[in-house]
């Protein structure tokens, strides 16, 4: 029988598990490979961007305090602008650190995206050649 990623289907974890995942909480083994595609895909980094909207929402809270409403919505807009700025310079380490949770080795992610990275390249650079070095696509 030929596994989910032989065949494509890949196990998505419910809701619920999503909010733990996005708050660093270790999924159950049979969702391992959707944790490398959610930390290796083309849009890697948008999927992370969310864990942290996700993980700062509960500070949106501070809205409903008493005073007045502009004070209280700068603060927040400078925390989420703080914790954007935080979490954005540490993405790579941060989703490193997720894979390894799961069971990947260290460098896992960074060199998975470096090869799809570099597969786009190779494509780019075959395209750029047929169409202005008179180079038949291969």
């Amino acid at each position: 029988m030929p596994s989910d990623s032989e065949t494509g289907s890949i196990n998505r974890p419910n809701p619920i598990q999503w909010i733990w995942y996005a708050y660093g909480g270790r999924l159950p083994q049979r969702y391992r490979e959707w944790v490398l595609h959610d930390v290796t895909c083309r849009t890697w980094a948008w999927r992370h961007i969310a864990r942290i909207f996700v993980q700062i929402s509960p500070g949106l809270l501070v809205l409903l305090l008493p005073g007045p409403l502009w004070i209280t919505a700068m603060a927040v807009i400078g925390g989420v602008l703080m914790a954007l700025l935080y979490s954005t310079s540490s993405m790579v380490e941060s989703n490193e650190h997720r894979l390894a949770k799961h069971g990947y080795p260290i460098g896992t992610g960074q060199a998975k995206r470096a090869e799809a990275a570099e597969a786009l390249h190779a494509e780019e650079a075959a395209r750029y050649a047929a169409r202005y070095r008179n180079q038949p696509l291969e």
